[in-house]
């Protein structure tokens, strides 16, 4: 029973990539057909070939690694940990250090603490 349950959940996942990657493929090749010709005058795809560019942009892009593994996927894991292991105070301090993006504060996040000379010298801005 074990067996044929993990068989058909495989033929599932099999028969879903399956139409994902076709129906992608197809709107590659329909937005490449629709666009390139008429702006660049480039060659029109048929629907091999716009598979083939998807597998060289993602050789090119992407990698052969699954997306989600590795060094920098299972970092999204441990910063949610660490954000829920945040007092009240810690988080809001975190927010504050990145409210307003990063310009005009240097890579340290606008701490106060590490401002340079010219703070001082244009009294307090930069």
């Amino acid at each position: 029973m074990r067996r044929g349950f993990w068989i058909a959940r495989g033929v599932k996942v099999l028969v879903i990539v399956a139409v994902v990657i076709g129906v992608v493929s197809f709107a590659v090749m329909s937005l490449w057909n629709w666009l390139v010709p008429a702006l660049f005058g480039g060659p029109v795809l048929d629907y091999w070939e716009a598979l083939g560019l998807l597998v060289l942009a993602r050789l090119l892009f992407g990698g052969l690694r699954p997306h989600g593994h590795g060094p920098w996927g299972h970092s999204w894991h441990h910063a949610r940990a660490r954000w829920e292991q945040m007092t009240p105070e810690e988080r809001e301090r975190f927010r504050s250090r990145f409210r307003g993006g990063w310009h005009g504060r240097g890579c340290h996040g606008g701490d106060p603490s590490r401002e340079g000379p010219e703070t001082e010298k244009n009294g307090g801005s930069v």
